[in-house]
């Protein structure tokens, strides 16, 4: 779904880190070692039709609707 910010990510957590991710193999492969995190927050999108919604997002290096909150 493609999707843009509309505003800044509030509310970020880190929900995971280190081993508690499930795809660490996969990111290490494709993007190199790191500290990698998996973060949550809640943000405006404006949606492909124009539609602007409140959703919880999901994070590593792309950000991705999770849920819609409205």
């Amino acid at each position: 779904m493609h999707f843009d910010l509309v505003g800044e990510i509030t509310d970020v957590v880190t929900i995971a880190s280190g081993r508690g991710i499930r795809d660490l193999a996969r990111l290490r492969r494709r993007h190199g070692p790191g500290r990698w995190r998996k973060c949550k927050g809640v943000a405006a999108v404006r949606l492909s039709g124009g539609r602007v919604r409140r959703a919880e997002l999901h994070w590593y290096e792309k950000v991705k609707i999770r849920r819609f909150l409205d």
